[in-house]
Protein backbone atom coordinates (compact mmCIF):
# COMPACT_ATOMS: atom_id res chain seq x y z
CA UNK A 1 0.00 0.00 0.00
CA UNK A 2 1.59 3.05 -0.69
CA UNK A 3 2.89 5.59 1.98
CA UNK A 4 -0.14 8.35 1.38
CA UNK A 5 -2.83 5.70 2.23
CA UNK A 6 -1.38 4.19 5.39
CA UNK A 7 -1.11 8.20 6.45
CA UNK A 8 -4.26 8.96 5.77
CA UNK A 9 -5.76 5.77 7.45
CA UNK A 10 -3.24 6.71 10.81
CA UNK A 11 -5.47 9.83 11.31
CA UNK A 12 -8.58 7.68 11.41
CA UNK A 13 -7.21 5.39 13.77
CA UNK A 14 -5.50 8.17 15.91
CA UNK A 15 -7.00 11.75 15.38
CA UNK A 16 -10.09 12.71 17.34
CA UNK A 17 -13.66 12.37 15.93
CA UNK A 18 -13.79 15.82 14.88
CA UNK A 19 -10.75 16.23 13.35
CA UNK A 20 -10.72 17.54 9.51
CA UNK A 21 -9.17 13.99 7.92
CA UNK A 22 -6.83 14.68 4.75
CA UNK A 23 -8.78 11.96 2.90
CA UNK A 24 -12.22 13.94 3.18
CA UNK A 25 -11.21 17.12 2.03
CA UNK A 26 -13.59 18.92 0.10
CA UNK A 27 -11.19 19.27 -2.60
CA UNK A 28 -9.20 22.37 -4.32
CA UNK A 29 -10.38 24.99 -6.80
CA UNK A 30 -9.23 22.67 -9.68
CA UNK A 31 -9.54 18.97 -9.56
CA UNK A 32 -5.71 18.04 -9.79
CA UNK A 33 -4.13 14.12 -10.68
CA UNK A 34 -1.37 13.30 -7.74
CA UNK A 35 1.97 12.39 -9.20
CA UNK A 36 2.55 8.56 -8.75
CA UNK A 37 4.30 7.78 -5.44
CA UNK A 38 3.83 10.86 -3.63
CA UNK A 39 3.98 10.58 0.05
CA UNK A 40 2.31 13.71 1.40
CA UNK A 41 -1.07 13.76 2.60
CA UNK A 42 -3.24 17.06 0.75
CA UNK A 43 -2.73 19.31 3.90
CA UNK A 44 0.99 18.25 3.71
CA UNK A 45 1.07 19.54 0.37
CA UNK A 46 -0.45 22.45 0.80
CA UNK A 47 2.02 23.48 3.28
CA UNK A 48 5.03 22.63 0.88
CA UNK A 49 3.22 24.87 -1.54
CA UNK A 50 2.61 27.90 0.44
CA UNK A 51 6.50 27.42 1.85
CA UNK A 52 7.85 27.33 -1.32
CA UNK A 53 5.96 30.77 -2.81
CA UNK A 54 7.06 33.78 -3.36
CA UNK A 55 4.89 35.59 -1.04
CA UNK A 56 5.71 33.83 1.84
CA UNK A 57 9.34 34.76 1.39
CA UNK A 58 8.43 37.89 0.97
CA UNK A 59 7.09 38.11 4.65
CA UNK A 60 10.68 38.43 6.16
CA UNK A 61 11.01 41.76 4.74
CA UNK A 62 7.25 43.00 5.97
CA UNK A 63 6.76 44.64 9.36
CA UNK A 64 5.17 43.12 12.10
CA UNK A 65 4.49 46.40 14.34
CA UNK A 66 7.74 48.05 14.18
CA UNK A 67 8.42 50.38 10.93
CA UNK A 68 12.32 49.46 9.96
CA UNK A 69 13.43 49.15 13.70
CA UNK A 70 17.01 49.26 14.23
CA UNK A 71 18.29 46.07 15.55
CA UNK A 72 18.34 42.01 14.28
CA UNK A 73 15.62 40.89 17.09
CA UNK A 74 12.76 42.44 16.22
CA UNK A 75 9.95 40.33 14.86
CA UNK A 76 8.71 40.14 11.43
CA UNK A 77 5.71 38.84 9.73
CA UNK A 78 7.68 36.15 8.71
CA UNK A 79 8.99 35.55 12.39
CA UNK A 80 5.27 36.38 13.52
CA UNK A 81 4.17 33.90 11.58
CA UNK A 82 6.67 30.94 12.18
CA UNK A 83 5.23 31.51 16.38
CA UNK A 84 1.90 31.07 15.16
CA UNK A 85 2.42 28.01 13.32
CA UNK A 86 4.43 26.26 16.59
CA UNK A 87 1.53 27.09 19.18
CA UNK A 88 -1.19 26.29 16.73
CA UNK A 89 0.51 22.72 16.54
CA UNK A 90 1.13 22.25 19.74
CA UNK A 91 -2.59 23.25 20.48
CA UNK A 92 -3.48 20.21 17.56
CA UNK A 93 -1.31 17.54 19.03
CA UNK A 94 -3.08 18.13 22.28
CA UNK A 95 -5.92 17.94 21.17
CA UNK A 96 -5.31 14.82 18.38
CA UNK A 97 -6.55 17.63 15.65
CA UNK A 98 -5.05 17.49 12.32
CA UNK A 99 -1.28 19.13 13.00
CA UNK A 100 -0.69 19.58 8.68
CA UNK A 101 -4.12 21.60 8.14
CA UNK A 102 -3.22 23.36 11.26
CA UNK A 103 0.42 24.32 10.19
CA UNK A 104 -0.75 24.90 6.07
CA UNK A 105 -3.17 27.40 7.45
CA UNK A 106 -0.98 29.11 10.09
CA UNK A 107 1.76 29.35 7.40
CA UNK A 108 -0.60 31.22 4.63
CA UNK A 109 -2.31 33.30 7.59
CA UNK A 110 -0.64 36.83 6.57
CA UNK A 111 0.54 36.26 2.80
CA UNK A 112 -1.60 39.11 1.72
CA UNK A 113 -0.42 41.55 4.58
CA UNK A 114 0.65 44.96 3.03
CA UNK A 115 4.18 46.64 3.64
CA UNK A 116 4.22 48.61 6.59
CA UNK A 117 1.92 46.31 9.00
CA UNK A 118 -1.23 47.77 9.56
CA UNK A 119 -0.51 51.44 7.96
CA UNK A 120 -0.26 50.21 4.89
CA UNK A 121 -3.25 47.96 5.14
CA UNK A 122 -4.87 51.54 5.89
CA UNK A 123 -3.03 53.29 3.15
CA UNK A 124 -4.62 50.50 0.69
CA UNK A 125 -8.13 51.28 2.14
CA UNK A 126 -7.61 54.85 1.92
CA UNK A 127 -6.50 54.33 -2.05
CA UNK A 128 -8.79 51.94 -3.31
CA UNK A 129 -12.10 53.68 -0.91
CA UNK A 130 -13.63 50.66 0.49
CA UNK A 131 -11.28 48.39 3.65
CA UNK A 132 -8.63 46.43 2.84
CA UNK A 133 -8.75 43.45 4.74
CA UNK A 134 -5.46 41.47 4.39
CA UNK A 135 -7.17 37.99 5.56
CA UNK A 136 -9.25 38.21 2.13
CA UNK A 137 -5.85 39.63 0.15
CA UNK A 138 -4.33 36.25 1.45
CA UNK A 139 -7.04 34.19 0.51
CA UNK A 140 -6.90 36.19 -2.90
CA UNK A 141 -2.85 35.65 -2.95
CA UNK A 142 -2.86 31.76 -2.90
CA UNK A 143 -5.96 31.47 -5.29
CA UNK A 144 -5.24 33.99 -7.93
CA UNK A 145 -1.81 35.62 -7.79
CA UNK A 146 0.66 33.14 -6.89
CA UNK A 147 2.81 31.28 -9.64
CA UNK A 148 2.04 33.52 -12.37
CA UNK A 149 -1.74 34.17 -11.91
CA UNK A 150 -2.52 29.91 -11.36
CA UNK A 151 -2.76 30.39 -7.57
CA UNK A 152 -1.65 27.38 -5.82
CA UNK A 153 -5.31 25.76 -5.76
CA UNK A 154 -4.81 24.86 -2.16
CA UNK A 155 -7.37 22.16 -0.64
CA UNK A 156 -10.75 24.39 0.71
CA UNK A 157 -10.03 23.69 4.56
CA UNK A 158 -6.61 25.27 4.07
CA UNK A 159 -8.21 28.24 2.30
CA UNK A 160 -11.33 28.97 4.56
CA UNK A 161 -8.95 28.87 7.59
CA UNK A 162 -6.84 31.40 6.26
CA UNK A 163 -9.48 33.67 5.08
CA UNK A 164 -11.28 33.58 8.85
CA UNK A 165 -8.26 33.94 10.67
CA UNK A 166 -9.21 37.31 11.60
CA UNK A 167 -12.60 38.88 11.21
CA UNK A 168 -16.33 37.98 11.23
CA UNK A 169 -16.19 34.57 8.95
CA UNK A 170 -15.01 31.87 11.75
CA UNK A 171 -13.70 28.94 10.26
CA UNK A 172 -15.47 25.53 9.97
CA UNK A 173 -12.67 23.73 11.17
CA UNK A 174 -11.67 23.55 14.28
CA UNK A 175 -8.21 23.77 13.30
CA UNK A 176 -8.86 26.56 11.47
CA UNK A 177 -10.51 28.13 14.73
CA UNK A 178 -6.53 27.57 16.28
CA UNK A 179 -4.88 29.23 14.26
CA UNK A 180 -7.63 31.99 14.58
CA UNK A 181 -6.84 31.79 18.65
CA UNK A 182 -3.17 31.20 17.82
CA UNK A 183 -2.47 34.21 15.85
CA UNK A 184 -3.91 36.31 18.77
CA UNK A 185 -1.70 34.73 21.34
CA UNK A 186 1.30 35.20 19.53
CA UNK A 187 1.12 38.64 18.37
CA UNK A 188 0.16 40.07 21.60
CA UNK A 189 2.66 38.51 23.34
CA UNK A 190 5.26 39.11 20.89
CA UNK A 191 5.14 42.28 20.39
CA UNK A 192 5.02 42.99 24.09
CA UNK A 193 8.56 41.69 23.67
CA UNK A 194 9.22 43.67 20.92
CA UNK A 195 7.24 46.79 22.43
CA UNK A 196 10.27 45.98 25.85
CA UNK A 197 12.76 45.81 23.49
CA UNK A 198 11.98 49.49 22.36
CA UNK A 199 11.80 50.81 25.18
CA UNK A 200 7.99 51.40 25.11
CA UNK A 201 7.00 49.37 27.93
CA UNK A 202 8.94 47.33 30.68
CA UNK A 203 7.26 43.86 32.11
CA UNK A 204 5.92 45.66 35.14
CA UNK A 205 3.81 48.42 33.15
CA UNK A 206 1.40 45.08 32.75
CA UNK A 207 -1.50 45.80 35.19
CA UNK A 208 -1.28 43.46 37.83
CA UNK A 209 -4.93 41.75 37.39
CA UNK A 210 -3.56 40.78 34.01
CA UNK A 211 -0.10 38.86 35.41
CA UNK A 212 -1.75 37.76 37.63
CA UNK A 213 -4.19 35.46 35.69
CA UNK A 214 -1.85 35.25 32.89
CA UNK A 215 1.87 35.57 34.45
CA UNK A 216 4.92 38.08 34.31
CA UNK A 217 6.72 36.90 31.69
CA UNK A 218 6.69 35.92 28.11
CA UNK A 219 7.11 32.43 28.45
CA UNK A 220 4.65 32.43 31.67
CA UNK A 221 1.71 34.07 29.33
CA UNK A 222 2.31 31.22 25.97
CA UNK A 223 2.09 28.58 28.53
CA UNK A 224 -0.64 30.03 30.16
CA UNK A 225 -3.03 30.58 27.64
CA UNK A 226 -1.89 27.69 25.54
CA UNK A 227 -2.61 25.13 28.23
CA UNK A 228 -5.21 26.46 29.09
CA UNK A 229 -7.35 26.69 25.63
CA UNK A 230 -6.13 23.11 25.47
CA UNK A 231 -7.51 21.68 28.91
CA UNK A 232 -10.58 23.95 28.31
CA UNK A 233 -11.08 23.05 24.48
CA UNK A 234 -11.13 19.27 25.43
CA UNK A 235 -13.39 19.85 27.69
CA UNK A 236 -16.13 21.80 26.01
CA UNK A 237 -15.63 20.39 22.58
CA UNK A 238 -14.56 23.70 20.99
CA UNK A 239 -11.53 26.09 20.36
CA UNK A 240 -11.96 28.07 23.73
CA UNK A 241 -10.67 29.72 26.64
CA UNK A 242 -11.99 29.66 30.37
CA UNK A 243 -13.64 32.41 31.14
CA UNK A 244 -10.82 33.91 33.00
CA UNK A 245 -8.41 33.27 30.62
CA UNK A 246 -10.02 34.87 28.03
CA UNK A 247 -11.01 38.24 30.06
CA UNK A 248 -7.43 38.28 30.89
CA UNK A 249 -6.16 38.15 27.37
CA UNK A 250 -8.77 40.74 26.43
CA UNK A 251 -7.55 42.91 29.02
CA UNK A 252 -4.15 42.58 27.90
CA UNK A 253 -4.81 43.33 24.06
CA UNK A 254 -6.41 46.44 25.08
CA UNK A 255 -3.83 47.59 27.09
CA UNK A 256 -1.56 47.39 23.94
CA UNK A 257 -3.44 48.85 21.87
CA UNK A 258 -3.80 51.80 24.26
CA UNK A 259 0.07 51.49 25.30
CA UNK A 260 1.69 50.16 21.89
CA UNK A 261 -0.63 50.41 18.58
CA UNK A 262 -1.35 54.01 19.13
CA UNK A 263 1.77 55.09 20.62
CA UNK A 264 3.32 57.95 18.90
CA UNK A 265 6.97 56.35 19.55
CA UNK A 266 5.83 53.72 18.01
CA UNK A 267 4.11 54.61 15.28
CA UNK A 268 5.63 57.84 14.60
CA UNK A 269 6.90 56.87 11.26
CA UNK A 270 3.23 55.51 9.96
CA UNK A 271 2.26 58.64 8.31
CA UNK A 272 5.33 58.68 6.07
CA UNK A 273 4.84 55.17 5.15
CA UNK A 274 0.92 55.85 4.21
CA UNK A 275 1.66 58.86 2.60
CA UNK A 276 4.00 57.00 0.58
CA UNK A 277 1.94 53.95 -0.39
CA UNK A 278 -0.64 56.23 -1.62
CA UNK A 279 1.77 58.04 -3.88
CA UNK A 280 3.03 54.95 -5.57
CA UNK A 281 -0.76 54.41 -5.83
CA UNK A 282 -1.45 57.07 -7.68
CA UNK A 283 1.80 56.59 -9.60
CA UNK A 284 0.81 53.69 -11.15
CA UNK A 285 -3.18 54.55 -11.63
CA UNK A 286 -1.49 57.35 -13.91
CA UNK A 287 0.98 55.45 -15.45
CA UNK A 288 -0.23 51.67 -15.46
CA UNK A 289 2.35 50.86 -18.13
CA UNK A 290 5.20 51.11 -15.35
CA UNK A 291 3.92 47.96 -13.56
CA UNK A 292 5.92 44.89 -14.05
CA UNK A 293 5.15 42.72 -17.12
CA UNK A 294 3.71 40.23 -14.64
CA UNK A 295 0.89 42.45 -13.84
CA UNK A 296 0.19 43.50 -17.32
CA UNK A 297 -1.98 40.86 -18.85
CA UNK A 298 -4.28 41.62 -15.16
CA UNK A 299 -4.80 44.76 -16.25
CA UNK A 300 -7.41 43.91 -18.83
CA UNK A 301 -9.77 41.92 -16.98
CA UNK A 302 -9.52 42.86 -13.47
CA UNK A 303 -8.94 46.89 -13.52
CA UNK A 304 -6.68 49.33 -12.85
CA UNK A 305 -7.74 49.65 -9.29
CA UNK A 306 -7.32 46.26 -8.25
CA UNK A 307 -4.22 45.49 -9.96
CA UNK A 308 -2.44 48.38 -8.55
CA UNK A 309 -3.40 47.64 -4.97
CA UNK A 310 -2.49 43.55 -5.65
CA UNK A 311 0.83 45.02 -6.83
CA UNK A 312 1.46 47.93 -4.25
CA UNK A 313 -0.10 44.96 -1.25
CA UNK A 314 2.40 42.54 -2.46
CA UNK A 315 5.65 45.00 -2.07
CA UNK A 316 8.20 44.44 0.98
CA UNK A 317 8.86 47.83 2.76
CA UNK A 318 11.98 47.64 1.38
CA UNK A 319 10.81 47.48 -1.58
CA UNK A 320 8.56 50.00 -1.26
CA UNK A 321 11.35 52.59 0.09
CA UNK A 322 13.47 51.56 -2.88
CA UNK A 323 10.36 52.42 -5.44
CA UNK A 324 9.34 55.60 -4.26
CA UNK A 325 13.05 56.65 -4.16
CA UNK A 326 13.33 55.95 -7.75
CA UNK A 327 10.33 57.61 -8.79
CA UNK A 328 10.11 60.48 -6.77
CA UNK A 329 13.40 61.60 -4.84
CA UNK A 330 15.97 63.11 -7.59
CA UNK A 331 19.23 61.19 -7.50
CA UNK A 332 22.52 62.93 -7.82
CA UNK A 333 24.55 62.47 -11.55
CA UNK A 334 27.98 63.59 -12.12
CA UNK A 335 29.59 65.90 -15.19
CA UNK A 336 32.21 64.35 -17.21
CA UNK A 337 34.17 66.44 -18.26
Amino acid sequence: MEIRRILEQEEHAHLDPRASFSDESRGRLRPQELEPGDVRTCYQRDTDRIVHSKAFRRLMHKTQVFLQPEGDHYRTRMTHTLEVARIARTIARALHLNEDLTEAAALGHDLGHTPFGHAGEGALSECIGEPFRHNEQSLRVVDVLENNGAGLNLSYEVRMAILGHTGDRIPQTLEGRIVRRSDQIAYINHDIDDAVRAGILTDGDIPKEITRVLGQSHSQRINTLVCDIVQTSREAGEIVLSPGVDEALANLRSFMFERVYRNPIAKGEEQKAKGMLGKLYEYYIANPQQLPADFQPQLSFEGMKRTVCDYIAGMTDKYAVDKYTELFIPSGWNVRG
